[in-house]
């Protein structure tokens, strides 16, 4: 009788050590689970989403490889084959690895940059915009991520080559043309007897309607200007004097970051890594653009 008392207590036992052996390896299964989800949730990157025209060298190209001479790569085209780099684009990746997040980049045209932004197709805008009075209505802005001069190009051997002061214009009536929706085209009055003609799209239509003579001059940046004068030997920027030329008093052609209204988180967290970054010295912009100008395709 007592061995089977035993054996029946015994019998319990085992049965219960391997109900606890069960339990436990649920709950080892259940946490280990829930650690594989919070780690997934953790190693999640947010995304920088940025908007450029990839058609404006030295600030932003398209290319049709990530190479790039000197050891850098160009950043993928969101839904192309293509890739991006320039000046933003270094800017762009600039900011958002001082953030620890992914960038991409996306394709559009100049004239519904800002729609692209509104509708949510990208969440800020770096590609040479200026802060305007009208856009800073619609738009948050950083402060700026490049300081820009502005330059007159012309055509070679068109005799407004020689000028070296913006005075010189006077009665020559000049048809000068820029590219629409910039703030370059408030300042086109300052030229002496200016003739206004038509306004252009992109600032390489501007350029090419300098070099075939359809207009006589533009205002542009000078990077940019500079870049085209590179490309296409029939024109010329002008170096005129530094107290003789064409003013931004507003500041409003200086490039800066735009968010859509009121997307406090973002605006705060681009500043706060331009801030880190100490990207306020203009030299240190000067020197980047530099490299942007001497990487940019012949072909930009």
């Amino acid at each position: 009788m007592m061995k089977k008392v035993l054996l029946g207590i015994l019998t319990v036992v085992i049965a219960l050590s391997a109900l606890a052996g069960c339990s436990g390896d649920n709950q080892n299964n259940t946490n280990t689970s829930t650690a594989s989800t919070a780690a997934t949730s953790t190693e999640e990157k947010k995304v920088l989403r940025v908007g450029m025209e990839c058609a404006y060298a030295p600030f932003n190209w398209t290319q049709e490889t990530e190479e790039v001479p000197g050891g850098a790569k160009a950043v993928p085209i969101a839904g192309t084959n293509y890739y991006a780099y320039g000046y933003d684009v270094m800017m762009a990746e600039k900011i958002a690895d001082t953030l620890g997040w992914d960038l991409e980049i996306y394709k559009v045209e100049w004239d519904s940059i800002g729609m692209g932004l509104d509708s949510g197709n990208y969440d800020a805008i770096i590609a040479g915009m200026g802060k305007t009075e009208e856009r800073a209505a619609v738009y948050d802005f950083t402060e700026p991520y490049y300081y820009r001069d502005v330059a007159i190009t012309v055509k070679k051997g068109s005799g407004l080559d020689e000028i070296t002061s913006l005075s010189e214009f006077a009665g020559k009536n000049v048809t000068v043309t820029t590219q629409t929706g910039t703030a370059w085209v408030n300042l086109l009055d300052q030229i002496p007897d200016v003739e206004l003609g038509p306004n252009f799209a992109t600032t390489a239509e501007c350029f090419m309607a300098v070099a075939n003579g359809a207009v006589e001059a533009s205002v542009i940046d000078l990077p940019t200007s500079q870049t085209a004068a590179m490309t296409n030997s029939d024109l010329v920027v002008l170096d005129l004097k530094a107290d003789d030329t064409i003013e931004d008093p507003t500041g409003s052609t200086n490039v800066c970051i735009a968010v859509r209204k009121g997307d406090t988180e973002l605006l705060n967290s681009i500043q706060g890594a331009m801030d880190e970054l100490k990207w306020n010295d203009k030299a240190a912009m000067d020197e980047m653009m530099g490299k942007a100008i001497e990487l940019q395709p012949a072909a930009n």
